[in-house]
Protein backbone atom coordinates (compact mmCIF):
# COMPACT_ATOMS: atom_id res chain seq x y z
CA UNK A 1 0.00 0.00 0.00
CA UNK A 2 1.63 3.42 -0.72
CA UNK A 3 1.60 6.02 2.07
CA UNK A 4 -0.89 8.13 3.27
CA UNK A 5 -0.27 11.70 3.60
CA UNK A 6 -3.60 14.20 3.86
CA UNK A 7 -3.54 17.33 3.91
CA UNK A 8 -5.16 20.64 5.21
CA UNK A 9 -4.68 23.64 3.15
CA UNK A 10 -6.66 26.93 4.32
CA UNK A 11 -6.09 30.59 2.85
CA UNK A 12 -5.54 32.93 5.70
CA UNK A 13 -8.65 34.87 4.95
CA UNK A 14 -10.36 35.23 8.57
CA UNK A 15 -11.04 32.76 11.42
CA UNK A 16 -11.09 28.66 11.49
CA UNK A 17 -14.76 28.06 11.95
CA UNK A 18 -16.61 24.43 11.90
CA UNK A 19 -16.63 23.36 8.37
CA UNK A 20 -13.02 23.92 8.04
CA UNK A 21 -12.37 21.70 11.14
CA UNK A 22 -14.56 18.70 9.80
CA UNK A 23 -11.88 19.15 6.71
CA UNK A 24 -9.21 18.93 8.58
CA UNK A 25 -9.86 16.42 11.38
CA UNK A 26 -11.27 13.84 8.81
CA UNK A 27 -7.88 14.09 6.90
CA UNK A 28 -5.96 14.13 10.24
CA UNK A 29 -8.20 10.85 11.24
CA UNK A 30 -7.03 9.37 7.36
CA UNK A 31 -3.49 9.74 8.13
CA UNK A 32 -3.74 8.79 11.77
CA UNK A 33 -5.76 5.42 10.92
CA UNK A 34 -2.66 4.81 8.01
CA UNK A 35 -0.10 5.75 10.44
CA UNK A 36 0.60 8.22 7.67
CA UNK A 37 1.14 11.91 7.59
CA UNK A 38 -0.96 15.11 8.31
CA UNK A 39 0.17 18.57 6.59
CA UNK A 40 -0.73 22.00 7.35
CA UNK A 41 -0.46 23.64 3.68
CA UNK A 42 -1.30 27.87 3.63
CA UNK A 43 -2.61 28.78 0.49
CA UNK A 44 -1.84 32.48 0.99
CA UNK A 45 -1.58 33.37 -2.98
CA UNK A 46 -4.70 35.91 -2.69
CA UNK A 47 -2.96 38.74 -1.50
CA UNK A 48 -5.99 40.97 -1.54
CA UNK A 49 -8.07 38.89 0.77
CA UNK A 50 -5.42 37.71 2.98
CA UNK A 51 -6.32 38.98 6.70
CA UNK A 52 -3.35 40.10 9.09
CA UNK A 53 -3.03 37.27 12.01
CA UNK A 54 -5.22 34.81 10.22
CA UNK A 55 -2.19 32.42 9.46
CA UNK A 56 -1.38 32.63 13.41
CA UNK A 57 -4.76 31.79 14.10
CA UNK A 58 -5.25 28.69 12.34
CA UNK A 59 -2.32 27.46 13.47
CA UNK A 60 -3.40 27.94 16.90
CA UNK A 61 -6.88 26.96 16.23
CA UNK A 62 -5.78 23.56 15.13
CA UNK A 63 -3.26 23.25 17.90
CA UNK A 64 -6.07 24.10 20.65
CA UNK A 65 -8.41 21.01 19.28
CA UNK A 66 -5.63 18.56 19.13
CA UNK A 67 -5.21 18.07 15.59
CA UNK A 68 -1.33 17.87 15.53
CA UNK A 69 0.25 17.88 12.17
CA UNK A 70 3.50 16.39 11.30
CA UNK A 71 4.76 19.52 8.47
CA UNK A 72 3.43 22.72 7.99
CA UNK A 73 4.52 26.72 8.46
CA UNK A 74 6.49 26.25 11.45
CA UNK A 75 7.48 22.64 11.65
CA UNK A 76 9.33 22.01 8.41
CA UNK A 77 9.47 18.89 6.59
CA UNK A 78 11.02 17.45 3.29
CA UNK A 79 8.80 18.88 0.90
CA UNK A 80 8.46 22.25 2.31
CA UNK A 81 8.14 25.52 1.95
CA UNK A 82 4.63 25.47 3.79
CA UNK A 83 3.46 28.37 2.27
CA UNK A 84 2.25 29.41 -0.79
CA UNK A 85 3.84 32.66 -1.36
CA UNK A 86 6.87 30.99 -0.82
CA UNK A 87 7.28 28.64 -3.88
CA UNK A 88 6.24 30.96 -6.60
CA UNK A 89 9.67 29.76 -8.74
CA UNK A 90 7.97 26.46 -8.56
CA UNK A 91 4.71 27.19 -9.71
CA UNK A 92 6.31 29.41 -12.29
CA UNK A 93 9.05 26.48 -13.69
CA UNK A 94 5.16 24.03 -13.66
CA UNK A 95 3.71 26.83 -15.73
CA UNK A 96 6.69 27.19 -18.15
CA UNK A 97 6.03 23.69 -18.72
CA UNK A 98 2.40 23.71 -20.14
CA UNK A 99 3.96 26.56 -22.15
CA UNK A 100 6.33 24.45 -23.75
CA UNK A 101 4.06 22.10 -24.78
CA UNK A 102 1.62 24.34 -26.40
CA UNK A 103 -1.04 23.59 -23.25
CA UNK A 104 -0.83 27.29 -22.01
CA UNK A 105 -0.72 31.02 -23.16
CA UNK A 106 -0.71 34.48 -22.48
CA UNK A 107 -4.34 36.02 -21.98
CA UNK A 108 -4.14 39.48 -24.39
CA UNK A 109 -7.82 40.69 -23.31
CA UNK A 110 -8.68 43.07 -21.42
CA UNK A 111 -11.23 43.15 -18.85
CA UNK A 112 -13.84 45.24 -20.98
CA UNK A 113 -12.87 42.94 -24.02
CA UNK A 114 -13.61 39.84 -21.55
CA UNK A 115 -16.76 41.84 -20.58
CA UNK A 116 -17.98 41.75 -23.87
CA UNK A 117 -17.44 38.41 -24.89
CA UNK A 118 -19.55 37.58 -21.88
CA UNK A 119 -22.55 39.73 -22.98
CA UNK A 120 -22.37 38.17 -26.39
CA UNK A 121 -22.99 34.81 -25.13
CA UNK A 122 -25.94 35.84 -23.07
CA UNK A 123 -27.26 37.72 -26.21
CA UNK A 124 -27.10 34.64 -28.07
CA UNK A 125 -28.73 32.22 -25.37
CA UNK A 126 -25.19 30.21 -25.10
CA UNK A 127 -23.19 29.41 -21.79
CA UNK A 128 -19.92 31.44 -21.69
CA UNK A 129 -16.55 29.40 -22.73
CA UNK A 130 -12.99 31.11 -22.30
CA UNK A 131 -11.95 28.56 -25.09
CA UNK A 132 -14.69 30.20 -27.78
CA UNK A 133 -12.36 33.37 -27.85
CA UNK A 134 -8.30 31.76 -27.60
CA UNK A 135 -6.10 34.42 -29.77
CA UNK A 136 -4.55 32.92 -32.44
CA UNK A 137 -1.57 34.37 -32.21
CA UNK A 138 -1.32 35.06 -28.19
CA UNK A 139 1.93 37.13 -27.03
CA UNK A 140 5.18 35.26 -25.23
CA UNK A 141 4.51 34.93 -21.83
CA UNK A 142 6.73 37.82 -19.87
CA UNK A 143 4.85 37.68 -16.75
CA UNK A 144 2.84 41.21 -17.11
CA UNK A 145 -0.08 39.20 -18.63
CA UNK A 146 -2.09 36.40 -16.82
CA UNK A 147 -1.09 32.86 -18.16
CA UNK A 148 -4.53 30.51 -19.18
CA UNK A 149 -4.58 26.97 -19.24
CA UNK A 150 -5.57 25.18 -23.15
CA UNK A 151 -7.69 22.91 -22.03
CA UNK A 152 -8.70 20.24 -24.42
CA UNK A 153 -12.64 19.54 -23.64
CA UNK A 154 -13.56 16.04 -23.37
CA UNK A 155 -15.81 13.93 -21.12
CA UNK A 156 -14.57 12.40 -17.65
CA UNK A 157 -15.55 9.82 -15.29
CA UNK A 158 -14.24 9.89 -11.93
CA UNK A 159 -14.74 7.83 -8.35
CA UNK A 160 -14.92 9.61 -4.80
CA UNK A 161 -14.79 8.38 -1.72
CA UNK A 162 -17.89 9.93 -0.44
CA UNK A 163 -20.03 11.24 -2.96
CA UNK A 164 -19.57 7.99 -5.17
CA UNK A 165 -18.95 7.57 -8.90
CA UNK A 166 -19.58 10.62 -10.77
CA UNK A 167 -19.25 11.92 -14.22
CA UNK A 168 -19.77 14.91 -16.79
CA UNK A 169 -19.93 15.87 -20.59
CA UNK A 170 -16.90 18.28 -22.57
CA UNK A 171 -18.90 21.59 -22.07
CA UNK A 172 -17.81 22.17 -18.71
CA UNK A 173 -14.26 22.05 -19.26
CA UNK A 174 -12.90 25.51 -20.02
CA UNK A 175 -9.48 27.64 -20.14
CA UNK A 176 -8.83 29.32 -17.02
CA UNK A 177 -6.16 31.48 -15.31
CA UNK A 178 -3.44 29.43 -14.04
CA UNK A 179 -0.94 32.43 -13.10
CA UNK A 180 -2.16 36.08 -12.33
CA UNK A 181 -0.82 39.32 -13.78
CA UNK A 182 0.49 40.00 -10.36
CA UNK A 183 2.59 36.89 -10.51
CA UNK A 184 0.87 34.86 -8.38
CA UNK A 185 -1.13 31.17 -8.91
CA UNK A 186 -4.39 30.70 -8.71
CA UNK A 187 -5.47 28.30 -6.56
CA UNK A 188 -6.99 25.85 -9.44
CA UNK A 189 -3.60 25.47 -10.64
CA UNK A 190 -1.26 25.66 -7.47
CA UNK A 191 -2.54 23.56 -5.20
CA UNK A 192 -2.34 20.79 -7.93
CA UNK A 193 1.32 21.33 -8.30
CA UNK A 194 1.58 21.29 -4.51
CA UNK A 195 -0.33 17.91 -3.97
CA UNK A 196 1.97 16.24 -6.60
CA UNK A 197 5.06 17.23 -5.03
CA UNK A 198 4.52 17.18 -1.72
CA UNK A 199 3.13 13.73 -2.49
CA UNK A 200 -0.54 13.78 -1.18
CA UNK A 201 -2.40 10.77 -1.65
CA UNK A 202 -5.81 11.99 -0.12
CA UNK A 203 -7.84 15.06 -1.32
CA UNK A 204 -10.13 15.99 1.38
CA UNK A 205 -12.17 19.28 0.61
CA UNK A 206 -15.74 20.59 0.85
CA UNK A 207 -18.26 20.46 -1.84
CA UNK A 208 -17.70 23.99 -3.53
CA UNK A 209 -14.99 22.69 -5.31
CA UNK A 210 -17.16 20.14 -7.00
CA UNK A 211 -17.83 21.62 -10.17
CA UNK A 212 -14.02 22.63 -11.13
CA UNK A 213 -13.66 18.60 -11.07
CA UNK A 214 -13.31 18.25 -14.30
CA UNK A 215 -10.72 21.51 -15.67
CA UNK A 216 -8.60 19.82 -12.64
CA UNK A 217 -8.67 16.16 -14.01
CA UNK A 218 -7.83 17.88 -17.43
CA UNK A 219 -4.80 19.88 -16.18
CA UNK A 220 -3.80 16.64 -14.45
CA UNK A 221 -3.69 15.25 -17.49
CA UNK A 222 -1.37 18.06 -19.10
CA UNK A 223 0.83 18.01 -16.76
CA UNK A 224 0.84 14.54 -16.52
CA UNK A 225 0.59 13.47 -13.26
CA UNK A 226 -1.65 10.80 -11.40
CA UNK A 227 -4.18 12.68 -9.46
CA UNK A 228 -4.69 11.97 -5.54
CA UNK A 229 -7.80 10.05 -3.86
CA UNK A 230 -10.61 12.61 -3.89
CA UNK A 231 -13.13 13.04 -0.75
CA UNK A 232 -15.92 15.81 -1.16
CA UNK A 233 -17.49 16.82 2.08
CA UNK A 234 -20.81 17.73 1.76
CA UNK A 235 -21.93 21.25 3.34
CA UNK A 236 -22.80 21.81 6.74
CA UNK A 237 -26.22 22.80 7.25
CA UNK A 238 -28.11 25.85 9.64
CA UNK A 239 -30.42 24.10 12.25
CA UNK A 240 -33.05 23.99 9.72
CA UNK A 241 -31.35 22.07 7.23
CA UNK A 242 -32.33 24.86 4.59
CA UNK A 243 -28.66 26.47 3.71
CA UNK A 244 -25.14 26.09 4.32
CA UNK A 245 -24.45 27.14 7.79
CA UNK A 246 -23.19 30.63 8.18
CA UNK A 247 -21.91 33.05 10.48
CA UNK A 248 -25.70 33.97 11.39
CA UNK A 249 -26.31 30.76 11.86
CA UNK A 250 -23.39 29.88 14.52
CA UNK A 251 -20.83 29.52 12.15
CA UNK A 252 -18.26 31.38 14.46
CA UNK A 253 -14.68 31.08 15.35
CA UNK A 254 -13.79 27.71 17.13
CA UNK A 255 -11.81 29.46 19.55
CA UNK A 256 -14.61 31.06 20.95
CA UNK A 257 -16.12 27.76 21.44
CA UNK A 258 -12.93 26.86 23.76
CA UNK A 259 -13.56 30.17 25.22
CA UNK A 260 -16.95 29.40 26.20
CA UNK A 261 -16.12 26.05 27.55
CA UNK A 262 -16.79 23.43 25.27
CA UNK A 263 -13.58 20.91 25.36
CA UNK A 264 -11.29 20.04 22.85
CA UNK A 265 -12.66 16.08 23.27
CA UNK A 266 -16.18 17.06 22.90
CA UNK A 267 -16.04 19.55 19.95
CA UNK A 268 -13.35 16.47 17.99
CA UNK A 269 -16.77 14.13 18.71
CA UNK A 270 -19.17 16.51 18.15
CA UNK A 271 -17.52 17.58 14.41
CA UNK A 272 -16.64 14.16 13.49
CA UNK A 273 -20.13 13.15 13.73
CA UNK A 274 -21.48 15.91 11.76
CA UNK A 275 -22.03 14.09 8.51
CA UNK A 276 -20.33 10.53 9.80
CA UNK A 277 -21.41 7.48 11.86
CA UNK A 278 -20.03 4.33 12.44
CA UNK A 279 -23.14 2.33 11.80
CA UNK A 280 -24.20 1.87 15.62
CA UNK A 281 -25.92 4.46 18.37
CA UNK A 282 -22.95 5.68 19.66
CA UNK A 283 -22.82 9.16 19.73
CA UNK A 284 -19.51 10.23 21.54
CA UNK A 285 -16.07 9.23 20.93
CA UNK A 286 -12.70 9.41 22.24
CA UNK A 287 -10.06 10.30 20.32
CA UNK A 288 -8.52 6.75 20.03
CA UNK A 289 -12.12 5.67 19.24
CA UNK A 290 -12.45 7.65 16.59
CA UNK A 291 -9.14 7.04 15.09
CA UNK A 292 -10.03 2.97 15.20
CA UNK A 293 -13.45 3.45 13.25
CA UNK A 294 -13.53 6.50 10.77
CA UNK A 295 -14.18 5.36 7.53
CA UNK A 296 -14.91 8.01 4.59
CA UNK A 297 -17.29 5.69 3.26
CA UNK A 298 -19.58 6.14 6.24
CA UNK A 299 -19.30 9.88 5.22
CA UNK A 300 -23.28 10.80 4.17
CA UNK A 301 -23.51 12.14 1.05
CA UNK A 302 -26.05 14.96 1.74
CA UNK A 303 -25.69 18.04 4.27
CA UNK A 304 -25.16 17.26 7.80
CA UNK A 305 -27.53 19.61 10.42
CA UNK A 306 -25.42 22.12 12.68
CA UNK A 307 -27.26 21.28 16.58
CA UNK A 308 -26.04 23.23 18.87
CA UNK A 309 -28.21 21.42 21.61
CA UNK A 310 -26.27 18.02 20.92
CA UNK A 311 -23.15 19.99 20.95
CA UNK A 312 -23.80 20.91 24.38
CA UNK A 313 -25.28 17.28 25.61
CA UNK A 314 -21.89 16.29 23.88
CA UNK A 315 -19.67 18.67 25.99
CA UNK A 316 -22.01 17.32 29.34
CA UNK A 317 -20.97 13.86 28.60
CA UNK A 318 -17.74 14.54 28.09
CA UNK A 319 -17.26 16.29 31.45
CA UNK A 320 -19.11 13.83 33.08
CA UNK A 321 -16.82 11.04 32.03
CA UNK A 322 -14.15 12.80 33.39
CA UNK A 323 -12.07 11.90 36.97
CA UNK A 324 -12.16 15.08 39.37
CA UNK A 325 -8.35 15.68 38.34
CA UNK A 326 -8.73 15.89 35.21
CA UNK A 327 -12.04 18.24 35.24
CA UNK A 328 -9.96 19.95 37.83
CA UNK A 329 -7.54 21.24 35.21
CA UNK A 330 -9.83 22.79 32.86
CA UNK A 331 -11.76 24.56 35.35
CA UNK A 332 -8.01 25.82 36.78
CA UNK A 333 -7.78 27.29 32.63
CA UNK A 334 -10.88 29.77 33.16
CA UNK A 335 -10.93 30.85 36.82
CA UNK A 336 -6.93 30.08 38.24
CA UNK A 337 -7.29 31.91 41.21
CA UNK A 338 -10.65 29.86 42.43
CA UNK A 339 -8.45 26.98 41.12
CA UNK A 340 -5.38 27.77 42.94
CA UNK A 341 -7.83 28.53 46.19
CA UNK A 342 -9.07 25.40 45.90
CA UNK A 343 -5.87 23.21 45.40
CA UNK A 344 -4.54 24.91 48.53
CA UNK A 345 -7.84 23.97 51.19
CA UNK A 346 -7.15 20.74 49.95
CA UNK A 347 -3.41 20.16 50.13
Amino acid sequence: MNKVRTRFAPSPTGYLHVGGIRTALFGWLVARQANGQFILRLEDTDKNREVEGSAAHLIESLKTLGIAYDEGPDKQGPYGPYRQSERLDLYKEWAQKLVDKGRAYADPYSAAEVQKFREQAQKEKKPFLYRNHRPDHPPAWDGSQPLRFKSDPKAYAWHDEVMGDLKTGPEVVDDFILIKSDGYPTYNFCHIVDDHLMEISHIIRGQEFLASMPNYLNLYEALEIDHPVFATMPHILNEAGNKKLGKRDGAKDVLDYIREGYLPEALRSFIATLGWNDGTEQEVFTTDELIEKFSLDRVGRSGAHFDERRLNWVNGAVIRSMSLNDLYKQVEKFWPNEASSYDDAYK
